[in-house]
């Protein structure tokens, strides 16, 4: 569903901030298993053919680890991307992160191959949250990274949102250039949007 709200930008701050407080109410004594379980998740419901590039992050402030996904996906020799953030209004750099290669601080407190690394363009696109509702709608930070990236790839991939189940939200409005997701990986499981 579109939104032509003229109080858009007021309503996704407002829901910014209730997701934040949602995020913060997960307690960190589950967040290492809630990890754990959402990997599992991804792995079982994901399928992925052996050269498909997923691009993962590096987990900032209280986003789900998705360490446990980045390791199980080196370890198993699947081609793996990292976002860098390169201009505030520029795409992400999607960097291959090539095995045995070291990570560097890249900003935001995040970690990314080198400058050196090859630029790829992913066939899976593991995305952090804020929050996502029931239609697949997701909420980021309000910077646009990952829909200026979405929007300059030639291919399509496969939006796979990362998050909490906590981070639920009844409803996200959503603009004409918000692409929804296709697969919501949570520690309760994998939901699927669309048709």
């Amino acid at each position: 569903m579109i939104d032509t709200d003229p109080y858009f930008a007021e309503r996704k701050a407002l829901l910014r901030q209730e997701a934040l407080v949602q995020r913060d109410k997960v307690a960190r004594s589950a967040r290492a298993d809630a990890a754990q379980q959402s990997a599992r998740h991804f792995f079982d419901g994901v399928a992925l053919e052996p050269d498909d590039i997923v691009a993962a992050y590096w987990p900032i402030r209280d986003e789900i680890d998705c360490k446990p996904l980045l390791t199980r996906l080196m370890d198993s020799g699947q081609p793996v991307c990292l976002p860098v953030v390169v201009g505030e209004d520029d795409p992400l750099e999607l960097r291959l992160w090539e095995p045995g290669q070291p990570l560097y601080p890249s900003g935001f407190g995040t970690l990314a191959p080198a400058e050196t690394a090859p630029l790829v363009e992913p066939d899976v696109v593991v995305i952090p949250l804020l929050g996502f509702d029931r239609l697949g709608t997701r909420l980021g930070y309000g910077k646009g990274y990952y829909d200026r990236t979405l929007a300059a790839m030639r291919k399509s991939p496969l939006l796979v949102g990362y998050a909490y189940a906590a981070q639920e939200l009844e409803f996200i409005p959503r603009e004409e250039h918000d692409l929804p997701l296709n697969i919501l990986v949570c520690e309760s499981g994998l939901r699927r949007f669309g048709a």
